[in-house]
């Protein structure tokens, strides 16, 4: 279908009418394809849906639904002070329109707000963790039981080792002699899945984003304050420990996740003691010491972990992140394996501010 063709298909679908439509890329993600779609008297962001990393659109849409929601109702009590991204239903009260040989979606576009890919300053570091901070208080009260797990196993670890070892013996597009120092550093830090085992039961299990990324998170044009937590698609029962580390993952390095200036790939420490003062200020009054303890684990196994999948992926055949060029998912690895080795040669400096603040 010609894009003009399927701007105007998805505008009469979410009864935006077909004159003078247009719909332009927007956002990085790394999974689904994000297009603003504009029309005279509203704009509304829509998103062909990746069927093979979520097989089950329909429940992808029921999980995001049921949180809005929740939140919906904490914002008109007082305890939540954040935007909300809604999904918009179709003229039929759906959610979901097939076209274009894929699934798309409409959510409400959040006007007067911008998001970033590399954080700039303490301030915004600090300001976003606290938002994150917040979803996560709000959500406390939630019942994750009532969440479909769109994405089996999305942070086991464990799990990502084994799928590691299976695409390392199978080799499917022969490109493992070209990484194979990455796949020997990868196997040579499996000892994070014992460190991850022997917390299970320490901690309590949360309602989690579980994809706290600094590009999740929209900024005020005006104030530059959190205006919302957004891409609400991964949120599961999971670990604090896991949205505080892929926080760290993607607001300390001063260069983005698929920098190859490899030299320049480190743990800003400032940044960091902003991020852990953010989160857990609206934490306090529920998170109990381990917990805190635990945020240097899921410092290390997120960012190790989010550098394995990209090398998995690479050996694969790039079958689920986005690629710009045959590289990419290996040049992404590497920066990831840079900030995890930066991470292990600060660990006392990070523990010390984490056990500070």
């Amino acid at each position: 279908m010609k894009s003009n063709s399927l701007a105007v298909y998805l505008s009469e679908s979410f009864g935006l009418g077909n004159e003078k439509v247009s719909m332009k890329p927007i956002g990085s993600g790394h999974i689904n394809t994000t297009m603003l779609l504009t029309a005279p008297k509203k704009s509304l962001v829509v998103q062909k849906l990746n069927t093979e990393v979520f097989p089950e659109p329909d429940m992808l849409v029921k999980n995001a639904r049921l949180i809005e929601q929740h939140l919906t109702k904490k914002r008109q009590s007082g305890d939540y002070d954040l935007a909300i991204i809604r999904h918009v239903p179709t003229v039929e009260d759906g959610y979901l329109v097939d076209c274009d040989n894929g699934v798309w979606r409409a959510l409400e576009f959040i006007g007067g707000s911008y998001s970033e890919d590399v954080v700039l300053n303490t301030s915004q570091a600090q300001t976003a963790a606290n938002a994150f901070g917040q979803f996560a208080v709000a959500l406390e009260d939630f019942d994750a039981k009532q969440l479909h797990h769109v994405i089996p196993d999305f942070h086991n670890l464990a799990m990502r080792a084994e799928k590691l070892k299976a695409v390392v013996a199978n080799d499917p597009v022969n490109r493992l002699a070209s990484c194979q120092a990455e796949v020997d550093f990868c196997m040579a830090q499996f000892g994070l899945i014992g460190e991850l085992k022997s917390l299970a039961g320490n901690v309590p299990v949360r309602p989690c984003h579980n994809d706290t990324k600094i590009n999740n998170m929209l900024f005020c044009n005006k104030s530059h304050d959190a205006k919302a937590v957004i891409d609400l698609d991964t949120c599961m029962p999971g670990y604090w420990l896991y949205d505080f580390g892929d926080m760290v993952r993607t607001f300390c390095s001063p260069e983005q996740e698929d920098s190859t200036n490899l030299d320049n790939v480190c743990v800003r420490e400032e940044i960091f003691e902003a991020v852990v003062k953010g989160y857990v200020e609206p934490l306090k009054d529920l998170i109990t010491e381990q917990e805190k303890q635990s945020f240097w684990l899921g410092t290390k196994v997120m960012t190790f972990m989010i550098g394995l999948r990209f090398l998995t992926d690479y050996i694969d055949g790039d079958h689920y992140f986005s690629i710009k060029h045959a590289n990419h998912n290996l040049e992404r690895a590497q920066n990831q394996f840079a900030l995890y080795r930066d991470i292990l040669a600060k660990k006392s400096t990070l523990k010390a501010i984490l056990r500070d603040v």
